[in-house]
């Protein structure tokens, strides 16, 4: 018997690995994990994602913390003592025991600051805009690792089980070594490469286990629960550009971190009017109302209400205020720059994605012809040992050669529906709301809409 005659059946097995079956051994596909679940996961759980949403929340109180400029405050105050008073007055003795006290209200409202209100408030509003297309950033970079880490863990399951399947394919060529040895049909050489080879084969499975270990845990990072049940990873072409310049053209006019830098922007010439507005007289109304008892003699009592008007005029602040001016003009100069810088930096992630994209089709091709030349050249080893023609060192080479040719189909496969996920990512559109994740999106709006006019009040709006 010939080591030729047990490969067919591991052929068939290890075929099915690919974009189509690059997965976990799945008994019940029904309650397998989808790729598309698992992005949903990642989007509802991940730590990082949650820890930008908590900061964008607080970003928004920064609106309603503007507008209190244009609101009045408020202050109250009261107090109450005991006052002895001992003497004389005309001749007469005196000798009161009062207990002063009393209150007050005092209202103050701005009418004038130079418009710094209204510039602080919009400079608040940029702000939380930027903020916004950073947390879309960061959503974007969670479901694309997620992605990642899913379509790891898939092709490093297929690279062990061709290792595992490689082990037991070379146990049994050694097996049937030693008996062409024991036969003499064989040298001591040729069952010494058989147990190399096999030796080989084992430390791979040693070190493809401790890499799917690893896939493992960055896929509990990510998406937060252990990998089970897995379905097979689909490309994400369906949201892919149909051209490279139709990539670039939605990237610069899409990608949240233009439109963060951009309205940076907006942030830094805000504050440039803010300062400029301290140059500006400044006007207000001032209201106080005071009722007073036993000031100087038991019984008596006086209210007294004024309402007072103010300007003021700053003439000069010591050169402090046109530093700043100047500083933050600089400043607003900075961020348009930075808009250009950010411009060409995704207009060169997205020409790389789309690159990557590009090769990783070809790999695939170029991989599966690989495969079935393989499969071809080792059946024709395997058929000349047989009849004395090649060494066992020749089988050993090839099925060699198929194995390292299946595992680049793996590692292809799987390059093709990350490439796809980086270069929506790249564009600006790995998104739930653009690709209909089965998620319910989170809406920044909401929380916005709910603070920003709020006059008074601790809670936060979900109960703290």
């Amino acid at each position: 018997m010939n080591v030729t005659e047990r490969k067919p059946a591991t052929r068939h097995g290890l075929r099915c690995i690919g974009i189509v079956a690059l997965t976990l051994a799945v008994a019940h596909q029904a309650r397998a994990e989808t790729l598309e679940s698992a992005l949903s996961r990642a989007y509802a759980a991940n730590p990082t994602l949650n820890s930008n949403r908590a900061a964008l929340r607080g970003v928004d109180e920064n609106v309603a913390q503007a507008k209190s400029g244009y609101r009045p405050t408020v202050s109250g105050s009261a107090d109450i003592g005991v006052a002895r008073t001992e003497g004389t007055i005309q001749g007469f003795p005196i000798d009161n025991v009062t207990r002063p006290g009393g209150a007050s209200l005092t209202v103050n409202q701005t009418l004038f600051n130079g418009f710094q209100t209204d510039n602080q408030t919009r400079r608040a509003e940029s702000n939380v805009l930027s903020t916004r297309e950073t947390l879309r950033a960061v959503e974007m970079n969670t479901l694309f690792s997620a992605a990642q880490a899913y379509m790891f863990v898939l092709s490093d399951t297929a690279n062990l089980e061709l290792r595992r399947n490689n082990v037991e394919v070379l146990e049994e060529q050694l097996r049937q070594t030693r008996d062409r040895f024991n036969v003499g049909e064989v040298t001591r050489t040729d069952v010494a490469q058989a147990e190399a080879r096999l030796a080989g084969a084992r430390s791979d499975v040693s070190g493809a286990e401790a890499t799917l270990r690893a896939s493992i845990g960055t896929y509990r990072r990510f998406i937060g629960v252990e990998p089970r049940q897995l379905a097979p990873g689909r490309p994400l072409d369906r949201f892919v550009p149909p051209s490279l310049d139709a990539a670039v053209t939605i990237g610069l006019k899409e990608h949240p971190q233009i439109l963060a830098a951009m309205h940076a922007v907006d942030v830094a010439e805000a504050s440039v009017k803010v300062l400029e507005g301290q140059l500006y007289p400044t006007a207000g109304i001032s209201g106080t109302v005071q009722q007073r008892f036993d000031s100087q003699f038991p019984g008596d009592r006086s209210l007294n209400a004024q309402i007072v008007g103010r300007i003021s005029v700053p003439l000069y602040e010591g050169g402090l205020t046109y530093s700043q001016i100047r500083q933050a003009k600089e400043l607003a100069g900075q961020r348009r720059i930075e808009v250009e810088d950010v411009r060409d930096q995704i207009r060169s992630a997205i020409v790389t994605a789309w690159g990557r994209l590009e090769a990783s089709k070809a790999q695939v091709i170029a991989s599966q012809a690989q495969v079935q030349a393989n499969e071809v050249a080792l059946n024709g080893v395997r058929e000349e040992a047989r009849v004395g023609q090649r060494t066992t060192l020749d089988v050993l080479n090839a099925q060699q050669e198929l194995l390292n040719s299946r595992v680049n189909l793996i590692l292809a496969q799987r390059d093709r529906v990350v490439n796809s996920y980086g270069v929506v990512q790249t564009v600006g559109r790995l998104t739930v709301r653009f690709t209909a994740l089965p998620v319910t999106a989170y809406s920044p709006k909401e929380h916005f809409d709910q603070v920003k006019d709020l006059w008074f009040g601790v809670r936060t709006p979900d109960g703290r």
